[in-house]
C-alpha cells in the first residue's frame, strides 16, 4: 500500500511520517539511521482489527480520546455539554526541509490541533509538540506533547533514571513484554524520584531511542507495549487542577518533547543528548566554567566575614577561581526557620559592609557568587508579614511547612516582579558573578483564593522561566546554577537558561559516582556541577581517597566544598595538583565527546573524553582489589572506544605509547591499590 509520506533528516537519522489510509491521523512510517525509510515500513500491520478500532491499532503520532478510545490517547477534551472526546478531520500539512506541521480540526467541538515537528541544527534531535486553538469553551483534561512509536520484535527494554533526595539519577532498567509503565511527578518540579527522560531498546539490540520532556513542572511519561510488536510512549505535562480551560480564541502549546536515536546504544544516545545540550547552552558554552569553592559544608548557617575570608584565602591557594557563599548570608537566617524572603546582607555578619567583603574576596583573585532561594519564604519574615497573600494557600486550610518554609506563588505577576526586583538589586548593587538558585520544598496547599480555575502549574512554570529569561538578558555576565534540593529540577528548559545544574546534595564518593553515571546518560558534562567534600557515604560507605573524590568531580564542572581549614598541608598540596591538572583538560571534558566506560557495578569504570588529538580518561576503582602482589593478580583494564585502530596514543604523564587497536581491544591498564584508587590519564594522538 502506498502512503503519502514526509521525511525529516538530521545529521545521522531520518524520521518519516505518513497519513493513514484508515482515518484522519498521522502515523510513524520509519525512524532510525539515514535511509531507514527506504523500504516497507517496519510498522506496517494487518488492516484487520477485532474488538478495537483501527485507530487503536495504528502507530499514530497523536490522537484524541474519541477517535482512539481504548489503547491510550494523547488528548482528552470536553466541550460545554460535558461530553468527552474529539473526532477530528484532516486539514493540511505544511512541509519544509527542517519542519512539519499537520493540522486537524473538530468543527463540532470547536478545536483546531496542529502537530509540530522540527529538527535541531547540528544535532540528531527532533522536537515535537502540539498546539490547540479553541472556538468554544473547552476543558483539556489530558494534553500530551506527543506519542512516540518504537518498533520492537520482542521484549522492549526501558532505561530510566530513578531515585530520591540524595540518590538521584540511578540508572534503572525494566523489560516490558506487554502492559503499561508510567513515571512522572506531581511535585511542581520534575522531582527526585524520576527524571523526565526515557530510553527504549528492542531487547538486546544496541540501537536506542530516547525522549526527554522540556518542562519544569508536573509531568508524566507512559510506555505501552502493544499487541503487534511496538511500544508507544506518551509524554507531557500534567495539569495540577485536573484540566486546563481554553476559551474561544485562545491558543495553547504543549511543552517540547525531544526525540533522539542512536545506533550505538545507550552510550551513543548519551552523546546525542550531550550535543543537544551544548546547542541549548549556545555561546555560553565557550565561557570557561570556573573551579568553585562553596562554603556551605564548612560553615553551614554560621556565616561571618572573617571565617569566610579565611576559607576564601585557602581556596585561592589550592587553585579555586570562584568563591560562593551559600545559605546564611542574609538577615534573620541563624537556622532554617527564618529569613527567606528578606534578601538583605546581615550587617552583623559583615560589619564592614557586604560590598567590602566582596572586594576582599576579589582581592584574592577570586570571582564571587551567592546562594538564593527566591521562590521560598519563611513564615516569620517581613515579606510574609506584609504579603501573606503571595504564598500558595487554600482558604480555611492550614499551610503546611516543609523545611520550615512556605512557597511563593510564582505564577502571580507581583511575585515575579518581586523576585526580579530582588535579583536586580543584588546583582546591581554588589559585584556578584555567580548565582546559585535553589528550591527546597514542593508546593502543598496549592491554591490562589479568589482566582477561580487557573492553570497554577503552568503559571508557576511561566513565572520561573520569565525570571530566568530576565536574569539572562539583564545580567548576561552572571553564571547561573540551577538547584532544587539537589537534582529536583533538571530538564531542558532549565538547562537552556542556566550554566550548570546541581545533580544531588550527596557528595560522598561512591554514592556520587552512581549519581553521575546516571546523570551523564541524559545530560552533558559541561552542566554537571560536582564537588570534592569530606562527606561520608550514605548508601555506600566504603572509604575512598582524596584523589578518587577529585577525579570523580572532574568528570563535570569541578567544585570544592570541604572544610579546607581541617585539611593537612599535604592534602591541600594534593588538591592544588589535581585542580591544576583539571584546568589543563577542562576544555576537553566540557566540549569533547564523552563515552561512559563500564558501570559502578564493575571493578573499574570511568569516562572517556575526546576532542581533537587529545583523549582524557577519568578512571575509578569501584570494587575489590585483585590481591597483588600476594597472589598473581593483574592490572584492571578499561577498554576505550572511538579511537583510530591504526593510530598511536601517548600517555603524556608516563610517556607510554599505545596502539589504538590495543586500547580498543585490551584497554588502559590500572594497577589499583589501597592507596591508588583513581587516575586521570591524558592521551595524545601521535
Amino acid at each position: 500500500m502506498r502512503y503519502q509520506r514526509w521525511t525529516l533528516r538530521t545529521e545521522n537519522t531520518s524520521y518519516t511520517v505518513r497519513l493513514s489510509p484508515d482515518g484522519p491521523w498521522a502515523e510513524l512510517d520509519a525512524w532510525g539511521p539515514l535511509g531507514v525509510e527506504d523500504g516497507p515500513s517496519a510498522l506496517d500491520r494487518s488492516r484487520r482489527t477485532h474488538f478495537i478500532t483501527p485507530a487503536d491499532a495504528a502507530p499514530a503520532e497523536y490522537l484524541p480520546y474519541g477517535t482512539r478510545p481504548f489503547t491510550g490517547s494523547e488528548l482528552v477534551v470536553s466541550g460545554p455539554d460535558g461530553d468527552r472526546g474529539s473526532w477530528w478531520e484532516f486539514e493540511h500539512v505544511e512541509a519544509e526541509e527542517t519542519a512539519l506541521r499537520f493540522a486537524f480540526h473538530d468543527e463540532r467541538l470547536g478545536l483546531r490541533t496542529v502537530l509540530h515537528y522540527e529538527t535541531v541544527p547540528g544535532t540528531d534531535v527532533i522536537l515535537r509538540w502540539a498546539e490547540f486553538t479553541a472556538t468554544a469553551e473547552l476543558r483539556l483534561e489530558r494534553l500530551d506533547s506527543a506519542a512516540v512509536n518504537i518498533p520492537v520484535t520482542g521484549t522492549a527494554r526501558l532505561t530510566y533514571l530513578t531515585g530520591q533526595w540524595s540518590q538521584e539519577f540511578q540508572r534503572t532498567q525494566l523489560d516490558l513484554p506487554r502492559g503499561t509503565f508510567t513515571i512522572g511527578s506531581l511535585q511542581g518540579v520534575p522531582g527526585h524520584a524520576y527524571a523526565p527522560w526515557l530510553a527504549v531498546q528492542d531487547g538486546e539490540v544496541p540501537a536506542a531511542y530516547g525522549i526527554a520532556l522540556a518542562w519544569p513542572g508536573n509531568w508524566h511519561m507512559t510506555a505501552e507495549a502493544e499487541p503487534g510488536g511496538s511500544v508507544r510512549v506518551r509524554a507531557g505535562r500534567v495539569p495540577h487542577e485536573g484540566a486546563v480551560p481554553l476559551a474561544p480564541g485562545e491558543t495553547l502549546a504543549t511543552p517540547r518533547l525531544a526525540c533522539a536515536f542512536s545506533p550505538d546504544g545507550l552510550d551513543g544516545l548519551s552523546r546525542v543528548w550531550h550535543r543537544y545540550e551544548r546547542h541549548l547552552t549556545g555561546e555560553r558554552l565557550h565561557r570557561p566554567r570556573k573551579v568553585l569553592y562553596n562554603s556551605w559544608e564548612a560553615t553551614g548557617f554560621d556565616v561571618e566575614a572573617a571565617g569566610q575570608l579565611e576559607l576564601a584565602k585557602t581556596a585561592a591557594d589550592i587553585g579555586a577561581e570562584l568563591f560562593v557563599v551559600d545559605d546564611g548570608w542574609f538577615t534573620g537566617r541563624a537556622d532554617d526557620t527564618g529569613g527567606l524572603g528578606d534578601w538583605w546582607p546581615d550587617p552583623a555578619a559583615f560589619p564592614h559592609g557586604f560590598d567590602q567583603f566582596i572586594a576582599d574576596v576579589r582581592a584574592l583573585g577570586l570571582d564571587f557568587g551567592l546562594w538564593i532561594e527566591p521562590e521560598s519564604v519563611s513564615p516569620g519574615s517581613r515579606l510574609h508579614a506584609e504579603h501573606p497573600e503571595r504564598v500558595y494557600r487554600i482558604e480555611g486550610r492550614p499551610g503546611r511547612l516543609v523545611r520550615n518554609q512556605l512557597l511563593l506563588d510564582l505564577g502571580r505577576t507581583d511575585v515575579q516582579d518581586f523576585v526580579i526586583g530582588t535579583l536586580d538589586r543584588l546583582l546591581g548593587t554588589y559585584d556578584i558573578g555567580y548565582l546559585k538558585w535553589d528550591m527546597n520544598r514542593p508546593p502543598t496547599e496549592r491554591g490562589r483564593p479568589g482566582a477561580g480555575r487557573v492553570d497554577l502549574d503552568a503559571e508557576h512554570v511561566a513565572g520561573y522561566l520569565r525570571v530566568l529569561d530576565h536574569l539572562r538578558s539583564a545580567h548576561p555576565h552572571v553564571t547561573v546554577e540551577g538547584c532544587a534540593g539537589g537534582g529536583g529540577r533538571i530538564e531542558h528548559t532549565t538547562i537552556a537558561r542556566t550554566d550548570v545544574v546541581w545533580p544531588s546534595d550527596n557528595t560522598a564518593p561512591l554514592d556520587r559516582l552512581r549519581i553521575q553515571h546516571g546523570f551523564l546518560h541524559a545530560h552533558a558534562p559541561h552542566v554537571m556541577s560536582s564537588w570534592v567534600t569530606d562527606a561520608p557515604g550514605v548508601f555506600d560507605p566504603r572509604p575512598r581517597s582524596l584523589a578518587f573524590r577529585f577525579v570523580n568531580a572532574m568528570c563535570g564542572v569541578l567544585g570544592i566544598g570541604a572544610d579546607l581549614r581541617a585539611w593537612t598541608p599535604e592534602q591541600r598540596a594534593e588538591a592544588a595538583g589535581w585542580t591544576a591538572r583539571y584546568k589543563e583538560v577542562r576544555d576537553v571534558i566540557h566540549h569533547g565527546e564523552a563515552r561512559l566506560l563500564g558501570t559502578p557495578d564493575e571493578p573499574s569504570c570511568g569516562v572517556q573524553y575526546d576532542a581533537g588529538d587529545r583523549t582524557v580518561v577519568a578512571a575509578l576503582s569501584t570494587g575489590r582489589l585483585d590481591g597483588a602482589p600476594l597472589v598473581p593478580g593483574r592490572a584492571q583494564r578499561l577498554r576505550l572506544r572511538g579511537l583510530e585502530p591504526g593510530a598511536r596514543y601517548r600517555d603524556t604523564a608516563t610517556g607510554t605509547s599505545y596502539g589504538g587497536a590495543h586500547l580498543l581491544h585490551h584497554g588502559l591498564p590500572f594497577a589499583w591499590s589501597a592507596d591508588h584508587d583513581a587516575d586521570l590519564v591524558v592521551l595524545l594522538r601521535e
